[in-house]
């Protein structure tokens, strides 16, 4: 019997249903409610929007911070920032930033665990820790090379905005050779400079409608737009049914009306305009379509692409496996912290705030002791606009948050 097993599992080593390919999709600088999936009336995604509809879909879906480069750590490794000790887009000033790049060196990433299993990975995009190879890409377009305009991901930026070649080529090449593959498209979009093609545009400016909320909403769809390349190119190869596809924003945005530039409470804060984001899971015939209003967290993508792809899930990530999440996943945790490293080793010197959201409540911890706690109902408050007094409830969730990660 085991004997008969063993030849069955040699004979299909490269099983695609054993082994789906990997897209994820990272929407950079996006409201969590600029799709037309989540009931934006004005911005059209159709492309996600069909994805969406097949999706498993958490529409509160949460980062643990609203800063690229840390949220972006968290996703490559599925640890939170004061884990990966990643908080900062930049070290402090006028200190190397190539010391930064010892955090993600001592790290299992997901393209490091899915080499084992052989996988080839690709970095495109947004990429802060070094060349791709530092966060263990088999390959991709960053160098990382200071010297050479190396900071947030140099040449990979031209992704999206410039070409989608270097994409398409290797989703062909692992294709042609049935190699698994992990597909990390990370664009400058629909983040600044927002500079969309003028057929794009077209569609937004109109009368009573600014500026620039008009070239903030091209650029959702111009994000979009690419997606839907890649996601055509997949159908093209007929990879759908085996590439399983995933969607989230890096961190949120509220464009100003008046002027360039992102609106208070959001980018960079802890509130909800800067830390909520849709996150989905597509992988037809295999992950039912579903939509669940439960809270979860961008720690919980590593662990669900590794259990998916049958890579076994290291103990030290602290995130679950949301294709079989209950209905209650416990609290979602996150934390903001200074756009600039205190330190680049101790994550708590960067610290602003921590906060926590079980079920319905949130709670915002700040360390400037002349800010107040901040309790809200987001359920009924998404714009954090009516703060709510209720010592038990917030008792009962700093206790939790403090048993997460006392800021220490």
């Amino acid at each position: 019997m085991h004997a008969l097993l063993l030849t069955a599992l040699l004979a299909f080593p490269g099983s695609q249903e054993a082994q789906p390919n990997v897209l994820l999709l990272i929407s950079d600088d996006q409201a969590w409610g600029d799709f037309g999936f989540m009931g934006s009336p004005e911005i059209k995604t159709p492309h996600l929007d069909a994805l969406a509809q097949g999706s498993l879909l958490f529409p509160r879906g949460y980062v643990p911070t609203a800063l690229c480069r840390a949220s972006l750590a968290t996703l490559i490794t599925g640890l939170y920032p004061h884990e990966h000790k990643i908080t900062g887009n930049d070290p402090p000033k006028g200190e190397d930033r190539a010391r930064m790049l010892k955090h993600i060196a001592a790290v299992d990433t997901l393209p490091k665990l899915l080499a084992g299993a052989g996988y080839r990975s690709l970095q495109t995009g947004k990429w802060w820790e070094g060349e791709c190879q530092c966060g263990g890409f088999t390959e991709g377009m960053t160098h990382g090379d200071p010297k050479r305009g190396g900071r947030h991901g140099d040449v990979g930026l031209q992704i999206g905005r410039k070409t989608m070649a270097p994409a398409f080529d290797f989703i062909d090449a692992c294709a042609e050779s049935e190699t698994p593959f992990f597909l990390w498209y990370a664009p400058f979009l629909p983040h600044t400079p927002h500079n969309p093609p003028e057929r794009l545009l077209k569609q937004y400016l109109k009368e009573g409608v600014p500026e620039p909320i008009a070239k903030y909403q091209a650029m959702c769809t111009w994000f979009d737009e690419t997606c839907g390349q890649l996601l055509d190119h997949l159908d093209a190869k007929d990879l759908t049914r085996d590439t399983i596809v995933v969607l989230v924003t890096d961190n949120g945005w509220i464009q100003r009306a008046d002027r360039k530039g992102f609106a208070p409470r959001s980018k960079r804060t802890p509130y909800e305009g800067g830390v909520r984001t849709p996150i989905l899971f597509s992988w037809p015939g295999t992950i039912e379509p579903a939509e669940r209003s439960l809270p979860v967290s961008s720690v919980d993508i590593a662990p669900t692409i590794l259990a998916a792809c049958g890579v076994e899930v290291p103990k030290a990530l602290p995130g679950v496996d949301l294709r079989s999440v209950g209905d209650e996943r416990g609290p979602v945790f996150g934390a903001a912290y200074t756009h600039d490293a205190v330190d680049i080793d101790q994550p708590a010197k960067s610290l602003l705030t921590r906060w926590i959201l079980d079920g319905e409540h949130k709670l915002l911890v700040h360390t400037n002791p002349e800010q107040a706690d901040e309790l809200y109902n987001v359920v009924a408050d998404p714009a954090e606009q009516s703060p709510l007094t209720d010592d038990a409830v917030s008792a009962a969730l700093r206790a939790k948050l403090d048993l997460w990660w006392d800021g220490r």
